[in-house]
């Protein structure tokens, strides 16, 4: 008898369950709109678009910046609209970006065009209601790669010439290229030198397609990896990585968070005991989640 009360209290918790997310579901519907496939650069013959998902009644939201990885030669945003899900349960706006793979132009072009995907963010915040003081970017693998150095960058770096400031009052394109403040950097297993996956014993076919043959290869692979930015007054990053990673090596996220100890940057390593490449379990996953929003609260966002 026991076992059918059991039973029945399992069966009814979840229905409840379903009850909750179907209802969360419909509550989406209602807050939610999406504007797909927005242009927001033209470079090289290639149109780079992206995602937005954004409240319906405009009211400023934090915004999830998210760049989608695949070792900067394949995959597309359509691969990672599931990762926002959490995102929009805490209530925030989405911008989900495309950018230049390796066949459309070799680095630093990706990098660019994550840089421009901000700028285009900032630019368009009245028009979908992102709040400017709490943009949070994030991505996997490549896509942890750009948001490091998205959020990192100085606009001193020379990375956002693409992206000049726009002035459509006066139907004119500003040269000034001002600086792009985030509020945060989720980084979930991403590349913080480039030059080691391109030469050496940890070097990947990914990496070194990316270089392509370009004779400053090693010049350009150290102006595209965020450990050559770490300095005082970033914001705080979080970095979630699996110690057995055999991508990404794990040891790029222990000396990327070593190097912003020193310069007293607010960070954080979440470690996956024994996880690959993102092939993480539910439970790991679901931890990385409550971590990250954690990590957010703190930050203020």
């Amino acid at each position: 008898m026991m076992r059918k009360y059991c039973a029945v209290g399992l069966l009814l918790a979840n229905v409840q369950a379903f009850a909750d997310n179907v209802q969360w579901g419909v509550d989406l519907q209602q807050q939610y709109m999406v504007a797909p496939n927005v242009t927001y650069l033209v470079a090289d013959g290639y149109e780079a678009k992206l995602d937005v998902i954004f409240r319906q009644d405009r009211v400023a939201a934090p915004t999830l910046l998210l760049i989608h990885g695949g070792g900067w030669v394949g995959l597309e945003k359509g691969h990672v609209a599931l990762h926002y899900l959490p995102y929009l349960a805490l209530g925030f706006a989405i911008v989900n970006v495309d950018y230049r793979l390796a066949r459309d132009a070799l680095a630093p072009a990706a990098v660019e065009d994550a840089r421009c995907a901000l700028r285009w963010l900032i630019e368009n915040a009245r028009t979908y209601g992102f709040d400017t003081d709490k943009i949070v970017v994030s991505g996997h693998s490549a896509g942890g790669h750009l948001s490091l150095t998205t959020g990192m960058l100085p606009a001193s770096a020379g990375l956002d010439r693409r992206c000049p400031v726009r002035n459509p009052a006066a139907g004119i394109t500003d040269s000034h290229e001002p600086e792009m403040p985030v509020a945060a950097i989720v980084n979930w297993f991403g590349i913080t030198d480039v030059a080691d996956l391109v030469e050496g014993p940890n070097a990947k076919t990914y990496a070194v397609t990316w270089m392509g043959a370009q004779a400053d290869w090693k010049a350009i692979a150290r102006r595209v990896s965020p450990l050559e930015y770490v300095r005082a007054g970033l914001p705080p990053i979080l970095t979630i990585h699996g110690n057995a990673d055999p991508i990404v090596p794990y040891d790029h996220a222990v000396r990327l968070h070593k190097a912003l100890d020193r310069e007293g940057v607010t960070h954080s390593l979440h470690t996956i005991e024994g996880g690959g490449h993102g092939d993480f379990s539910p439970a790991q996953n679901q931890e990385a989640m409550a971590t990250i929003r954690k990590f957010l609260e703190d930050a203020g966002i």
